[in-house]
């Protein structure tokens, strides 16, 4: 990296840190800290409700997912926007009324302590791994593309996460993540725009949309009703709408964020922002892979794009092996190129040729054979390796084809998109611990007292998270691990906040016992491997759901 990569990178970060904790020194109460005194307005709510969920692995994994599979990853979000008319509506108001300071709280006050601390365990197991990924996967990306010592990257990132939501709280996270959300969209756009500008002189962008529909990239709709395919159009309505309903409504790492805002219309102003703009935005960092998957049918693309898996099969016996696939590889590609530029310029007389689409689609194919059977060599000189390197193709792209500049501009994105949702993250561990755990059990203290156990818990979670991502490299999937883990856990405790809003007949009893149950119901399904982990989240709901009912029918009827 140039001085210029690296003056953009460490100003971007260090601006926003230093901004937003300077911002909020003058937290003196546990309201300042944890609600930000409730001021928030509804822009800054949208903008930091975005920027939690739109993690580093977002931007450097998203591409890489429309580079191997299409578009089709875009209906995982076709359920966000009724489920936020959901929240506004049914959510919010209880919340905003309660004035409670977490979404768990809202069940001691509906049920009983013991509901609470079910749901708050819940999300406290799902959270902390999902945080603890949140650091690692850039880290290991950065450390094996760019060779940066992994442990050094964890550190600084676990390190500026801990310092600025100590000093800064509630309000340090809005502030800074309303910046870095604006450093992550510009930064998109301009790059987007760099590389549609730099496809090829024997294309361009309509040109690059016809050729990227021809191999199946631009597939967006999936109407196969399969409760195994991951992303489908009812997975995405049914399966994503009990998800986001679950993370924008019961998570308290997005619930804190819209908790501090300063009246019932600001917070529904700014949740109705994510669920508008959501999807655009994704749709506009899968083209972008897209983009890139039409870039690299003019430049040659490396056989796997994970450089650490590459690097340890030139070092093996299949060496050879691995070389030849290699060498097949750039024949094809070469034939692709031009079979591509013979098709676009036929595409600027108005003319489509089904023969050279449908050599296209056949050399397409023929690579995805070829990349198939390197993988399987990457298995057999290490079988512990992760083989999928959608995760590498998009930093593969700027490290190697972006100028000076625009290098340090992607890796601030990815490093701000790193430092919003894992600080959200962390933050929300810190005072779902200290205030749903520690105040329920020890209360009776005073404001100042909590203030110092959040904090506290602040630097406990935050070297918690920098532990797990230091050692979460023992196991493998990672990318979707943090999906999945949510999915587990989601569907009983959305399953305990439904019953709580609308069925007044189920009482404490009867809904503890039924999210213990369906927990473990829903841990048994998923080792058993049957089902889409968008599914899991509907079982659990609905399950939760059917369980308190009969239970508390069967207690009634007892008593």
């Amino acid at each position: 990296m140039s001085i210029i990569d690296w003056s953009i990178l460490l100003i971007t970060l260090l601006f926003t840190i230093i901004y937003g904790t300077v911002k909020s020194l003058r937290n003196q109460s546990i309201n300042d800290y944890v609600m930000g005194d409730r001021q928030t307005d509804w822009f800054t709510i949208g903008m930091s409700v975005m920027a939690t969920q739109a993690s580093a692995i977002t931007f450097l994994s998203t591409p890489g997912q429309a580079y191997h599979d299409g578009m089709g990853f875009i209906q995982f979000y076709f359920g966000l926007p009724l489920a936020v008319i959901v929240i506004c509506v049914f959510f919010v108001p209880v919340y905003h009324k309660l004035k409670v300071y977490t979404a768990y709280e809202y069940l001691e006050k509906r049920f009983d302590k013991k509901t609470r601390t079910l749901a708050s365990l819940g999300f406290l197991i799902q959270r902390s791994i999902g945080t603890g990924v949140t650091i690692y996967a850039p880290a290991i990306i950065l450390h094996a593309t760019l060779g940066w010592n992994f442990s050094l990257l964890v550190l600084c990132i676990g390190v500026a996460i801990t310092v600025y939501t100590f000093f800064g709280g509630t309000k340090a996270l809005n502030i800074t993540q309303k910046q870095q959300a604006f450093v992550m969209f510009l930064g998109l756009v301009v790059i987007f725009f760099y590389i549609v500008f730099n496809l090829s002189d024997e294309t361009d962008f309509n040109n690059a949309l016809a050729l990227a529909n021809v191999e199946g990239k631009l597939n967006l709709l999936d109407f196969s009703f399969s409760f195994t395919e991951r992303y489908t159009l009812w997975n995405g309505i049914l399966g994503g709408f009990f998800m986001m309903l679950a993370y924008f409504g019961t998570d308290q790492s997005q619930v804190g964020r819209y908790l501090s805002g300063k009246s019932l219309g600001h917070i529904q102003k700014g949740l109705v922002i994510n669920g508008l703009f959501k999807i655009p935005v994704q749709f506009f960092i899968l083209l972008t892979g897209v983009m890139i998957f039409i870039f690299f049918h003019y430049e040659k693309a490396p056989l796997h794009f994970n450089p650490v898996n590459t690097q340890k099969v030139l070092n093996s016996p299949l060496q050879n092996e691995y070389q030849y696939m290699q060498m097949q590889l750039s024949y094809l590609q070469d034939e692709k190129k031009e079979i591509a530029t013979i098709y676009s310029g036929q595409l600027n007389q108005g003319f489509n040729n089904p023969m050279l689409e449908m050599k296209l689609k056949m050399l397409h194919n023929e690579e995805k054979h070829i990349r198939e059977e390197a993988k399987k060599i990457i298995k057999t000189v290490d079988h512990q390796a992760e083989t999928n390197d959608k995760d590498f193709v998009f930093i593969y792209y700027v490290i190697n084809y972006l100028p000076i500049g625009l290098v340090g501009l992607l890796l601030a994105i990815v490093f701000s998109a790193a430092l919003s949702s894992a600080s959200a993250g962390v933050y929300a561990l810190a005072y779902t611990s200290s205030l749903d755990l520690y105040k329920s059990y020890v209360p009776n203290k005073s404001k100042k007292h909590y203030l110092k156990m959040t904090r506290l818990s602040v630097l406990i979670w935050g070297g918690l998270s920098i532990l797990a991502a230091s050692i979460i490299n023992y196991f493998e999937n990672l990318i979707q691990l943090v999906n999945i883990i949510g999915s587990i856990f989601y569907g009983s405790i959305l399953g305990v906040f439904l019953i709580g809003f609308f069925v007044k007949y189920c009482q404490a009893f009867s809904v503890f016992y039924a999210g213990l149950f369906a927990q473990i119901a829903v841990i048994v399904l998923f080792c058993l491997n049957v089902i889409s982990y968008l599914w899991l989240v509907i079982f659990g709901t609905l399950l939760t759901m059917l369980i308190a009912l009969v239970l508390e029918f069967l207690r009634r009827r007892i008593k």
